[in-house]
């Protein structure tokens, strides 16, 4: 299991610092590489289909010779998997569903209400981090995951993917609302394993990202769902675009 407090190593290496992606937060550039494309009205809350970033490949391939990972987080409640299986189809890349990579005593606690300690999370965010670097060596030009990731030691585990991979980088997007709208939208999800009494409990150790963190994109998910999916892709094609020049 992985220690936080020891140091990180990769393939027998440590390294000294992290990779990190300035996120554009600038209007797109002219460049025909990225494309704002318009956001499709969900219909019985599907994920639109067919919709790829001009520049996109057929397998997902964006730039010769860079890829992304793109973890959509955030606390329960704020579309974690809807604003990722949007971005994976419009940009034609893997979808990765964290919740699926819990083990099954952590889905047990959660279910009964029991918050997940540090120590429950080191083997899933690990996880996490193996299955998109194998995506990426499969040939895939990047890959979207969903995951919490509450705490910044907790994206730093995830930080360790680009360290030895200097065309791969590492984005998070963060979704953010008020607790009163994520109660609201837990309580309406069904047959899902996390109640929303577990909303609370995630604010509570939440650690919002910082102004050092500039590997962050925020969106405020307190809007209609078209206009976060709108929001999360164009800042997403701003900071390819950004890494291209």
């Amino acid at each position: 299991m992985l220690s936080y407090d020891s140091t990180v190593t990769l393939n027998g290496q440590s390294p000294s610092s992290p990779t990190n992606i300035s996120a554009a937060r600038a209007s797109l550039s002219s460049s025909p590489k990225a494309t704002r494309q318009p956001v499709p009205a969900l219909s019985n809350g599907n994920v639109p289909n067919g919709v790829v970033a001009n520049g996109a490949q057929a397998n997902g391939q964006q730039a010769p010779g860079e890829h992304h990972i793109w973890l959509v987080t955030g606390p329960a409640g704020c579309g974690k998997s809807t604003v990722a299986k949007y971005l994976a189809a419009s940009l034609n890349l893997p979808y990765i569903e964290g919740d699926e990579y819990h083990p099954k005593a952590n889905v047990e606690k959660m279910s009964n209400g029991i918050p997940l300690t540090d120590a429950d999370r080191w083997d899933w965010l690990t996880a996490l981090r193996e299955e998109s670097l194998r995506h990426i060596n499969a040939g895939n030009s990047g890959v979207v995951l969903t995951c919490s990731a509450l705490k910044r030691k907790y994206r730093d585990v995830i930080r360790v993917a680009p360290y030895f991979s200097p065309n791969l980088h590492l984005h998070f997007i963060y979704l953010h609302a008020p607790e009163e709208v994520l109660l609201r939208r837990v309580s309406q999800r069904p047959n899902h394993f996390m109640p929303a009494s577990m909303v609370h409990s995630q604010l509570d150790i939440l650690e919002p990202p910082t102004v050092e963190e500039t590997d962050v994109l925020s969106v405020d998910v307190a809007r209609p769902i078209d206009e976060v999916m709108a929001e999360a892709l164009d800042k997403v094609l701003q900071t390819m675009d950004k890494v291209r020049q």
